[in-house]
């Protein structure tokens, strides 16, 4: 990890802000070597390899560099040049800044020191940024877009549902027997036309025909509310029942601010679709897409945000065991003394954890090992969330395997037939 040139090892630190970077270099005794400002941008970069070089770099020595992001342009450009590129957890750092300072001062040259310090004390404690390709990396900005496009859609969604219900409890109950509730495009699109009971009562059925086919309904649009549901006089019976109602004056400014957030959730809706397409796209022309989507649950969607966490730098997890502590799927033993407690993992990659929940969640209906795996948990006591998890620990070591020898997931193998494993605590 440490490089040498003419007997000094050398170790650089970068304190990393929007604007500009402080960089430090020190050696082996924790002397400074170097410190400069750099600019955010191509010259800045330029000055910071004159400075390793100055320290003692060279491409057969190159110098290993710390911050405390593992993302951005800076991160980007250093990593390739191909130098050891450490991202240290800024909750560990402030930890090691205690050590150097009981009054707690901070800066950003002192910041940057502390970075270059842990690369000269602890770097065996510390990871470098994995080697991914360049198509994992594309496939992690697509999938982790995506994935934020989907919590930004359910967080205005349900913002729009609690409003709903402060003023045109008839809508909700309109829809609610749909999976994705308001956000339905059905429902966005009879709200965007009726936002109020007042309007809705006003709505003709022409208005809300145009309104289901803008939706992107074809069929079971005309009919009667016993014979079609779904349909325009199905919407008008069920947005003129018997209801409570705000004042006329409040009940019209309710339904601006509806108005107002269905603009923003019809807008979060088309991004999750597009990002969709595009995160589908660009797994599909991956190599690990076969592998990954050969295993129960696992979809473009759910096996792209898989590949966006873990990368393809085999290198990363040398065992399964490091690839599950990193999910979190695997528990954490606590020893001290007499005592002994096995709980789960809280740090862990949430991403990832949210990823297994799904994936989980889908092989119940896909596998027949899952389903009896997880009914043998629910069985030994564990409740859903902790099955579910025990769940995503089985298949993601086999993934881990299926990953490193190229092998297709075999369902007699990840689930073999036999007497039930012992269930352990956790």
């Amino acid at each position: 990890m440490r490089r040498e040139r003419h007997g000094v090892k050398v170790f650089c630190g970068i304190d990393w802000s929007e604007r500009h970077h402080d960089v430090a270099v020190v050696d082996e005794t924790g002397t400074l070597v170097a410190r400069a400002r750099i600019g955010d941008n191509a010259d800045g970069f330029a000055r910071l390899l004159e400075l390793l070089g100055a320290a003692g770099d060279s491409p057969e020595a190159l110098v290993s560099v710390a911050l405390e992001t593992p993302r951005g342009l800076l991160v980007a450009a250093l990593r390739a040049t191909g130098r050891p590129v450490y991202a240290i957890n800024p909750m560990a750092a402030a930890r090691y800044r205690d050590r150097h300072s009981v009054a707690r001062a901070k800066s950003g040259h002192a910041d940057a020191v502390m970075l270059a310090n842990i690369l000269r004390t602890d770097a065996p404690a510390h990871r470098t940024l994995p080697v991914d390709s360049e198509a994992a990396q594309a496939v992690g900005v697509l999938a982790r877009a995506q994935q934020d496009a989907v919590w930004h859609r359910t967080r205005i969604a349900n913002e729009l549902r609690s409003l709903l219900r402060e003023y045109y409890p008839a809508f909700l109950s309109l829809f609610a027997g749909k999976p994705s509730g308001v956000a339905d495009p059905v429902a966005r699109a009879v709200l965007a036309v009726a936002p109020t009971p007042a309007v809705a009562s006003r709505c003709s059925r022409p208005r809300f025909t145009v309104a289901l086919r803008r939706a992107g309904r074809q069929r079971g649009i005309a009919g009667s509310v016993e014979t079609i549901r779904g349909s325009v006089e199905t919407i008008r019976a069920g947005l003129r029942a018997p209801a409570l109602h705000q004042p006329a004056a409040v009940e019209e400014t309710f339904g601006r601010q509806a108005l107002a957030l269905l603009g923003i959730l019809d807008a979060d809706c088309r991004a999750a679709d597009d990002l969709a397409d595009a995160t589908r796209t660009a797994f599909a022309a991956h190599p690990d897409h076969q592998v990954i989507t050969s295993f129960p649950g696992l979809g473009d969607l759910l096996g792209a945000r898989v590949l966006a966490e873990i990368g393809d730098d085999r290198t990363r997890f040398p065992e399964a065991r490091n690839l599950k502590a990193y999910a979190g799927s695997s528990p954490v033993t606590r020893a001290s003394g007499r005592s002994r407690t096995v709980v789960h993992r809280r740090v862990k990659n949430q991403r990832l954890a949210a990823t297994g929940h799904l994936w989980a969640f889908g092989a119940l209906t896909s596998s027949a090992g899952a389903r009896a795996h997880y009914d043998r948990r629910r069985g030994g006591g564990d409740r859903h969330n902790a099955a579910s998890r025990h769940l995503f620990n089985r298949p993601l070591g086999t993934l881990h395997h299926c990953l490193t020898t190229g092998q297709i997931y075999d369902e007699t193998r990840a689930f073999p037939p036999g007497p039930p494993a012992r269930i352990a605590a956790g």
